[in-house]
């Protein structure tokens, strides 16, 4: 039983991994600075990327499949963008996965990479930023979710015909 479209359901997960990866991160290096065992405390930060990548990717995949759908009522160039941007932050956070997984090397490597990985977390935040912007732009800008409402035509000509009968109804009572 999963939504239709899939894509909205999907797309908050690796937004939300991308914030909370920093954060797992910097709790990583705090406490392997206070003597946890490196392999043992990046285990966590490495797990986030992992899933923020696996869902990043589950999100193109929806996205793409959902694509023709969404082109009949938004113009080319923002959706596009869109998926850019997309695109751009899925191979990020997969370059980022594999940055990350060398914090589990002994040594120099290791401190390096765990070190590497957490700055680059905090900058795919901004990578992560712009592809939820652009998305939002997409439903509430440019009415991508009108691709998904049965009759868009006459769903806003109700609306708006009884919005105008009741500022009518209201203008006769004053």
């Amino acid at each position: 039983m999963l939504p239709n479209p899939l894509h909205p359901a999907v797309v908050h997960f690796p937004i939300v991994l991308a914030f909370l990866l920093p954060l797992f991160a910097i709790g990583a290096l705090v406490a392997i600075r206070r003597g946890a065992r490196p392999l043992r405390a990046w285990s966590l930060p490495l797990a986030v990327g992992a899933a923020l990548t696996l869902s990043s990717w589950v999100a193109v995949q929806t996205g793409e499949a959902q694509d023709e759908r969404v082109e009949r009522v938004v113009a080319e160039q923002p959706l596009e963008s869109h998926e850019e941007a997309a695109e751009l932050f899925l191979t990020l956070s997969g370059v980022l996965l594999l940055v990350s997984a060398t914090g589990l090397v002994r040594g120099v490597v290791g401190r390096a990479g765990r070190i590497t990985a957490t700055v680059g977390a905090v900058a795919l935040v901004v990578a992560a930023a712009q592809v939820g912007h652009s998305g939002g732009e997409l439903v509430y800008r440019h009415g991508a979710a009108s691709a998904y409402v049965p009759n868009p035509a006459g769903a806003s000509a109700g609306a708006s015909t009884s919005s105008n009968d009741r500022i009518a109804n209201r203008d006769r009572q004053d």
